[in-house]
């Protein structure tokens, strides 16, 4: 399995921008799709946004849509979460995740360790 490593979470304010990257260790992102979940406070972890192999497909949370961005650089390894308009809801620990359908929340099975976002008033 791919070894997976989160960066760029932080503290903001509401409204400000955040952008969140995953570079995988080990081996390339190119067989799989990847993905960005989040865990927040009294919330189990829940899907934010999916992205597939080929990078010619994405599917979004509706809480999120308008608002938050994936992207890959499959050069760098990298797969990006831009975040805009952020709300206090979004606080939360983000997680990158790679697995064999975009579009099926089941089928992730890697996961990184999580960024911390944190947004305030």
């Amino acid at each position: 399995q791919v070894q997976l490593v989160e960066s760029g979470g932080g503290s903001v304010q509401v409204g400000e921008s955040l952008r969140l990257s995953c570079t995988a260790r080990g081996r390339t992102f190119e067989p799989y799709d990847l993905a960005w979940f989040r865990r927040t406070p009294g919330q189990d972890r829940r899907f934010v946004a999916s992205l597939s192999r080929r990078g010619d497909g994405t599917n979004y949370a509706d809480f999120v849509v308008g608002r938050f961005t994936i992207s890959g650089d499959y050069a760098k390894n990298t797969v990006y979460l831009e975040m805009s308009s952020l709300q206090l809801d979004d606080t939360g620990l983000y997680y990158c995740a790679a697995g064999t359908n975009f579009r099926d929340i089941n089928k992730f099975h890697s996961w990184g360790q999580g960024t911390q976002v944190t947004v305030s008033s």
